[in-house]
């Protein structure tokens, strides 16, 4: 149950408000950190072969070169040369429960800042971003492009789809939104799935599917009101997904805490979710610095290739003609 007001506001700012305060607000002080850095956060998967090296889980087993593994009896994949340029796609749930929050930071604000940063951060280095907008249904596609007028267009496409829907009887199926990007996006992308994850269960097959195929990142938004509840005597409460309501006393101490103990509940599940798909996942609350989120994702990219098990060294041959010491693949 989200607490929620009858009428879902909109987003007042224009885009190019956004994207201004973004860039003086944001961006200068990320320069600052991470001294305008920022192309070796994006690289992409290429296609050019680079090297062999023995397979380890999670390794894409369509990566593995079997002719290499029948010689030496053990399983080899193939590396490859990583782009330089990066196409990014945005996967939004604008669905009622992301304007959910307090007045001037909404998960659905915090969607449209976060969008419009990174998809400033890659567009000035020269990549393509694009975006499936889905609420229940697929509302837009954005197909992916670069430069500055594509991050406009996006900020505005979340602005304007996301004040617009209302409780619609039924929860938010994210199936339907994964099903959608794993058959329209062709090309190996970097992938943002940026929702609240309130929704009907069964996502997570689909979802692994597509990481399967994409370098994926679940953005979970959430908002510290969903886990603690404040106190505020009786309150009507509103579930934003359906429109059911009821009438709960939040001075009830028992009462907050079952309430905390399920939205934890719900957050465990949610990470073994991700975790057993190989989805990194990023939790941006809607109280929490943007430059501060950006350093995360940061983080998070390095971690990620550092975790990559490190290319195969050389080996010389023994008196027998079997290896001795490190190897090196034919």
């Amino acid at each position: 149950m989200n607490m929620q007001a009858s009428a879902r506001p909109t987003d007042s700012r224009t885009p190019e408000q956004v994207l201004h305060r973004l860039d003086w607000e944001v961006l200068r002080r990320l320069d600052g950190i991470l001294q305008g850095d920022y192309r070796s956060l994006f690289m992409g998967g290429g296609l050019d072969f680079a090297d062999l090296r023995e397979y380890q889980p999670p390794d894409d087993v369509r990566h593995i070169d079997w002719n290499v593994t029948a010689r030496m009896n053990l399983p080899y994949v193939r590396q490859f040369m990583e782009d330089r340029e990066v196409t990014a796609w945005f996967l939004l749930d604008l669905s009622t429960s992301m304007s959910f929050g307090a007045l001037e930071r909404r998960k659905e604000s915090v969607t449209v800042d976060f969008v419009g940063m990174l998809a400033r951060l890659l567009t000035r280095n020269g990549n393509r971003v694009g975006a499936i907008l889905y609420d229940n249904k697929v509302e837009s596609v954005i197909p992916p492009r670069g430069g500055r007028p594509q991050v406009l267009r996006l900020i505005s496409a979340v602005q304007r789809l996301g004040g617009k829907s209302s409780p619609g009887g039924s929860m938010t199926d994210l199936s339907a939104l994964l099903h959608r990007a794993r058959n329209s996006i062709k090309r190996r992308s970097l992938v943002f799935l940026v929702s609240d994850f309130i929704c009907e269960p069964g996502w997570e097959r689909t979802m692994d599917q597509l990481n399967r195929k994409h370098e994926l990142l679940a953005v979970r938004l959430w908002d510290p009101r969903e886990v603690d509840l404040p106190d505020v005597g009786v309150v009507l409460v509103e579930d934003s997904e359906t429109g059911a309501q009821m009438t709960v006393d939040t001075s009830d101490r028992g009462f907050r805490r079952r309430f905390r103990e399920a939205a934890l509940r719900r957050e465990s599940d949610l990470r073994q979710a991700f975790s057993r798909a190989g989805v990194g996942e990023l939790a941006l609350s809607t109280d929490e610095d943007l430059v501060t989120a950006i350093l995360r994702f940061a983080s998070l990219r390095r971690r990620a290739r550092l975790s990559r098990p490190p290319r195969p060294a050389e080996w010389h041959p023994g008196p027998t003609g079997t290896p001795t010491g490190t190897r090196k693949l034919p």
